[in-house]
């Protein structure tokens, strides 16, 4: 990569975005951020700005613009908010990559801006896929964009396939750490804290994604992803729970090898990959040191004891809009949860309910994945008593 690379950073402020910062920090002038989204955290977003200089930046409210101009001493950055702000960033014409690193459905149309306005698109946000795989795949492949995925699992998926045809693929594997209750008694997660819930012994993940972490839909939504990213039917998919996250993931060919990406535990390296690709960047990491790491095991998933990954896979087989609703009724239990309205058992029963009631629709259009998306939180927010 030779040439300076445009990009812009939807969700700059949590912790892809942060670690996406950093990685154009130390990019040597490689990398130049000109569009920053972010949500309610100004103290964060005005360092951003006075560091990265970018263009033009977007909150999440007209009034949280406003007291961000009164923050900032570069009156030169353009200031939007809302919808509307976060698909002009998505759009800008100076752009040469998108990265969607939202938190939740909420990164899904400025995403499809993005891939609507040719961006190649950097993705973190896992909704995308979830809740609007088939069309956002289509859209891809209509506007000839690249799709490159940041998530640590997809990453090491999308190394291993590197020169190789997709009639040479036998499985994907995708690997998870069994989150922080992977031990732990089935008679004792109904006790489960959300301090607990958000502990993830490997990685450094955002309140939302951790909990996602320990009830499993993480690898459920993964899965998902992972059906449409790279075209492979749910039935060739299989998870494997390696405590130790050192192998990212690996892709079985049909003549029985099996290829694995390694390294140590670091969302820099696939976050580098993606906004380098199809070079890659040097990093001040430390080296995986073989001998010294000790044994890699392997187990399956506690299918019954973490029944939110069987839910994953059950709407896929459902198909239509069962994803979106499964993926909009988690986010509401999960939150849920958070605020202390329900316990940890009740997640996953919640999710399990609305979608044995609302199924899957035909998806023809974003406006069915938005209908849909909207259907299943009214649902599970009547279910959890979210806004009693």
């Amino acid at each position: 990569m030779n040439e300076e690379k445009h990009i812009v950073v939807l969700g700059s402020t949590g912790s892809i975005g942060k670690s996406v910062c950093d990685i154009v920090r130390r990019s040597k002038g490689r990398l130049k951020i000109v569009g920053l989204g972010a949500g309610r955290n100004l103290e964060l977003i005005a360092k951003q700005i006075d560091e990265f200089s970018p263009l033009k930046v977007a909150v999440m409210t007209e009034e949280l613009a406003q007291r961000l101009k009164e923050m900032i001493s570069d009156t030169s950055v353009n200031i939007l908010w809302g919808k509307d702000g976060y698909n002009e960033l998505a759009s800008m014409a100076v752009a040469d990559l998108v990265v969607s690193s939202m938190v939740g459905a909420a990164g899904l149309i400025p995403t499809v801006t993005a891939i609507e306005a040719g961006k190649d698109v950097a993705l973190a946000n896992k909704e995308t896929l979830v809740a609007a795989g088939p069309l956002v795949m289509k859209l891809v492949e209509k506007h000839r964009v690249n799709l490159l995925p940041i998530d640590s699992e997809h990453s090491a998926i999308f190394q291993c396939l590197q020169g190789y045809r997709d009639s040479m693929v036998k499985k994907i594997i995708l690997t998870a750490s069994g989150g922080p209750f992977r031990e732990k008694p089935t008679q004792e997660l109904s006790s489960i804290t959300p301090e607990e819930a958000v502990a993830h012994p490997n990685w450094s993940m955002g309140a939302k994604i951790s909990v996602d972490s320990s009830t499993l839909m993480n690898k459920g939504l993964e899965v998902i992803e992972a059906r449409w990213l790279f075209s492979v039917p749910p039935e060739r998919i299989e998870v494997v729970v390696h405590p130790q996250s050192i192998i990212h993931s690996m892709v079985e060919y049909i003549d029985g090898s099996i290829i694995a990406q390694m390294g140590i535990p670091d969302m820099r390296v696939p976050i580098s990959y993606a906004l380098y690709w199809p070079d890659r960047m040097e990093l001040d990491l430390p080296s995986l040191d073989l001998v010294s790491m000790g044994p890699l095991t392997f187990e399956a998933p506690q299918m019954e004891k973490f029944p939110c990954l069987g839910l994953a896979f059950k709407a896929l087989e459902m198909g239509g809009t069962a994803t979106t609703v499964l993926n909009a009724a988690n986010e509401v239990a999960v939150e849920a949860f958070l605020q202390g309205k329900i316990p940890y058992l009740k997640i996953s029963e919640i999710i399990s309910e609305v979608l044995n009631e609302l199924g899957g629709q035909e998806m023809e259009s974003l406006d069915d994945v938005l209908r849909a998306d909207a259907l299943a939180r009214l649902k599970a927010q009547e279910k959890t008593g979210l806004f009693d």
